[in-house]
């Protein structure tokens, strides 16, 4: 994927981490398209690999089988922002609860966070992009512009989930789908490999009483305020 950062006085890098469930998918979007931005989803990214692992039948333990695995991949965002796997559009395939639990256990390997850490470096160095993940601001941009810690409570996290996945069809009830969002939280926090966290200089945001407004106006503002501050 070749990146062309927004045209504008200042190009800045914008990370958004916070834990599953936070929202952090719509609210990245959003806020890209405000700035005019591009949106580059990490998560999906890893979500990517772990779909090819499903498919594929790879030990996701195998870090020398998940190295070969990731250098066979041709992962990348199309035009209309959607995931591209291979030339396959993924975007609803990598978003169920397995996909999702497989992902917080390959993520934690080196060979797959490397891979993609030189990836999602390579699509933000140019600026004008607003990046989500769970490590964006301390490994993958700590010197980002603006960092942003986008969290909710484990049960709001979870309803949120529960509806997007019933709109999709899916069988799920909602206090599996809590239970899942805390096993995830868990992996994702005491994994040994960049965990969960948040930076120190990131601004905090706790969407749980909060409307998708409320959150994007409190970012732009932030941002707002950086901007001028930098100028």
């Amino acid at each position: 994927m070749s990146v062309t950062a927004a045209a504008g006085p200042a190009k800045l890098i914008v990370a958004i981490d916070g834990p599953s469930g936070a929202g952090k998918s719509t609210v990245t979007r959003r806020l890209a398209e405000r700035l005019g931005y591009i949106h580059i989803d990490t998560g999906a990214m890893f979500r990517a690999v772990a779909l090819a692992v499903s498919r594929l039948g790879v030990d996701p333990d195998d870090d020398a089988a998940l190295a070969r695995l990731c250098r066979s991949l041709d992962i990348c965002f199309d035009s209309l922002n959607h995931l591209q796997l291979n030339g396959e559009d993924v975007s609803v395939a990598i978003r169920n609860p397995e996909i999702s639990l497989l992902t917080s256990r390959i993520a934690a390997k080196p060979s797959v966070r490397n891979h993609l850490l030189y990836l999602q470096r390579k699509m933000g160095m140019n600026g004008g992009v607003v990046l989500e993940g769970r490590d964006i601001g301390t490994v993958v941009f700590p010197d980002a512009d603006v960092k942003f810690y986008l969290t909710a409570s484990p049960e709001e996290r979870g309803r949120r989930r529960y509806e997007e996945l019933k709109e999709k069809g899916a069988q799920v009830t909602l206090a599996q789908t809590v239970a899942e969002v805390i096993e995830r939280d868990e992996q994702d926090l005491h994994r040994k490999v960049a965990p969960l966290s948040r930076a120190a200089d990131a601004v905090e945001i706790d969407s749980t009483l909060l409307t998708l407004e409320d959150v994007l106006a409190n970012m732009e503002s932030v941002v707002k305020n950086y901007r001028m501050s930098a100028e």
